[in-house]
């Protein structure tokens, strides 16, 4: 604990930040009285695709909107599945020595099951009971489920269901295996499910915000002030909003250059699934037409999205099983002091000149960040510098 405050860490990618997050934001703040240490993803998420707003521009909105201290998950664990990001953006946290909650939104709003169902799919039970699952030819997902039913019952397995728990139950398991102190605390999410294509009053799902500003429909009841002012600069310079779209044909090359080998090289690729993306890949006209040609029972398409996003962005399954170093995006005074208290257990990147310092192994996985960013400044109509990496300041507020 550093001063009066506890300090509560955030996983998240404000891909754009909405009022829901800003909702969340004040409630650590003004609620539980905590200073906030955001881990977000860079210029590429989760879903597979290109963040429609730039991390920089993302940062500065985090810090305005309550945050103290905003580091950045690393591009392989950004790009990756709940349980690889979850455990990427809770070792940077416990890396960080200070934090002593995490907070997350979630459709229940209590900790306690989401820490139940932890706990088992961490031991050695579940990977005993999913054996047979797996055995019938579903999906990992569909497995799991069933054997949470099984083994807990009807209403945890619920929770499986539902994309925000399921991430949050991914929080406790990374908890758990890295032996952290750190202790997990949800709120109810308001008013919206994840994804929900019906806006509630003032708030909106980030996917129903993103569809209707790329449409060019207005967004500004949905979020902060100073999302929209942001929004709406990018816009008249026609960087908002970013689309993988743009580097279709760059993709569907890259991919189509690749050998057999090559993409088995790339996480979460297994089952000749590679295969399947090569012979896709000779006819595809676009990025979604591979996608849906690929898609099967037991690979998802945000599965398939991501595994050609990890090839096209050149991230293999010979990386570090965790971010081997903390790289600081921003950060305000309080963020600062929190930063000048804290025990690190990684490398701290604060500006260029840090990165000689990093061991070769850190430096790869910092310059797969830079050679992604680079290709996310072509993905917008009027596209951006490149080496940003090296040229943009750390953002004070």
């Amino acid at each position: 604990m550093i001063g009066k405050n506890k300090i509560s860490g955030v996983v998240c990618e404000f891909n754009p930040l909405h009022n829901g997050h800003a909702a969340l934001l004040s409630r650590i703040s003004e609620e539980f009285g905590s200073d906030i240490v955001c881990v977000m993803s860079g210029n590429f998420v989760q879903r597979g695709e290109a963040a429609v707003l730039d991390k920089w521009s993302r940062t500065r909105l985090a810090l305005q909107n309550g945050a103290a201290l905003v580091l950045e998950l690393p591009l392989p664990w950004a790009v990756a599945g709940a349980e690889k990001f979850a455990r990427g953006g809770i070792s940077l946290l416990n890396a960080l020595g200070c934090v002593d909650t995490l907070t997350f939104g979630s459709e229940t709003g209590d900790t306690a099951p989401l820490i139940h169902c932890a706990e088992y799919l961490h031991s050695d039970v579940f990977n005993s009971d999913i054996r047979p699952e797996v055995a019938k030819g579903v999906s990992f997902a569909a497995a799991r489920t069933e054997a949470v039913k099984k083994a807990l019952g009807a209403e945890t397995a619920e929770l499986l269901t539902k994309p925000n728990c399921i991430l949050g139950i991914e929080y406790c398991k990374a908890i758990l295996s890295l032996n952290s102190n750190i202790v997990p605390q949800t709120v109810q999410r308001i008013a919206i499910d994840h994804d929900s294509d019906k806006a509630h009053g003032a708030f909106a799902s980030a996917s129903l915000i993103r569809s209707k500003s790329a449409e060019g429909e207005e967004i500004s009841s949905y979020v902060p002030e100073n999302t929209a002012v942001c929004i709406r600069a990018l816009q008249k310079e026609k960087q908002y909003p970013a689309s993988l779209s743009y580097l279709d044909r760059a993709v569907l090359a890259a991919v189509s250059a690749m050998s057999p080998e090559d993409l088995r090289r790339v996480p979460d690729v297994s089952e000749g699934i590679e295969n399947r993306i090569l012979a896709a890949a000779e006819t595809a006209e676009t990025c979604t037409g591979l996608f849906d040609a690929v898609k099967t029972k037991r690979y998802s398409h945000a599965r398939i999205r991501r595994i050609i996003l990890n090839a096209y962005l050149g991230i293999t399954n010979d990386l570090p099983n965790l971010p081997p170093y903390l790289r600081i995006l921003g950060m305000t005074s309080r963020g600062a002091e929190i930063l000048h208290k804290a025990k690190p257990m990684l490398p701290i990147i604060a500006r260029p000149a840090d990165v000689k310092k990093l061991s070769p192994e850190a430096r790869r996985v910092f310059e797969l960040e830079v050679r992604a960013d680079n290709l996310y400044s072509l993905c917008t109509e009027h596209r951006r510098p490149a080496n940003m990496d090296y040229t943009e300041k750390l953002i004070r507020i």
